[in-house]
């Protein structure tokens, strides 16, 4: 189990973020204060049983622009919950737990699982990952590296 970073790390409003459990070794995040819960771009979900548990297979567009590079993971359902975007409108999305790694930092978060074709970023990493162990410097971007 990872361990979480007792000091806060400072990140730029973007990052390099890695999701090793998701086989996701690079994708940029934009570090999003005003959202609660991180969400993680994805094109097709598809909800399955493995014994008692229900699990969800998607496939993931990790980098921005590129439409060809694809990858499928698997991950047990946390929860579904009610998630509202900026604009207001509500949607039922599938709630897993991850690990989140960049730079120092290691620790597992939730994240939710929605298409966002129409977004610049693939992935947000909101409030809630980030309570207790980063500060956010929104003049700088990248502060973790690749």
């Amino acid at each position: 189990m990872p361990v979480q970073s007792t000091e806060k790390v400072c990140v730029g409003w973007r990052e390099w973020i890695s999701l090793p459990d998701l086989n996701i070794a690079r994708i940029k995040a934009k570090i999003d204060t005003g959202a609660r819960t991180s969400c993680l771009h994805t094109f097709k979900i598809e909800e399955f049983e493995k014994g008692d548990v229900t699990w969800v297979r998607f496939w993931i567009h990790p980098h921005q622009g590129d439409d060809k590079h694809v990858i499928q993971a698997e991950a047990p359902v946390l929860a579904r919950r009610v998630v509202r975007d900026s604009g207001g409108h509500e949607q039922l999305r599938y709630v897993i737990q991850t690990t989140l790694k960049a730079g120092e930092l290691c620790y597992p978060i939730e994240m939710t699982l929605t298409a966002r074709d129409n977004m610049r970023f693939r992935m947000l990493l909101g409030r809630t990952a980030m309570t207790g162990n980063v500060i956010v410097d929104p003049m700088h971007s990248f502060l973790l590296g690749k």
